[in-house]
């Protein structure tokens, strides 16, 4: 099996059980599945991450040309490339070659999905 369709089951897992819903305060995540969320959590963990995240999702028309994305930070290119991977890679953004340049888009339904997880429903005791 290559490694990119090891990457499309990883990340047809992480979907199945973030799509659950089940927020953390109504029932306790099962250890498989806090191995699965973690890999999205952490993708985010990193500040200069979370930074390509936000700038990608705030830029004019939800999505940015990585060229745009490299002069916010003060890190080599194949920094940030690697950065660019490892959320592609926990789902959270795609990405499109045009031409030389690859253009990103942050993916909504993988951060919402996050979001749900953490989600403390009213009438629950924290």
């Amino acid at each position: 099996m290559s490694k990119q369709e090891q990457e499309l089951i990883e990340l047809s897992q992480l979907s199945s059980v973030v799509g659950c819903g089940a927020p953390l305060a109504r029932e306790p995540i099962p250890a498989e599945q806090a191995i699965d969320l973690s890999r999205a959590f952490k993708a985010l963990g990193d500040p200069v991450r979370l930074r390509l995240v936000s700038l990608i999702a705030s830029h004019d028309g939800g999505e940015a040309c990585v060229c745009d994305l490299t002069a916010g930070f003060d890190l080599s290119g194949p920094t940030i490339s690697h950065h660019l991977k490892v959320l592609r890679e926990a789902g959270l953004i795609s990405g499109e070659r045009r031409g030389t340049w690859v253009y990103y888009r942050v993916e909504p339904a993988a951060l919402a999905r996050l979001s749900d997880v953490l989600a403390i429903e009213q009438g629950v005791r924290a």
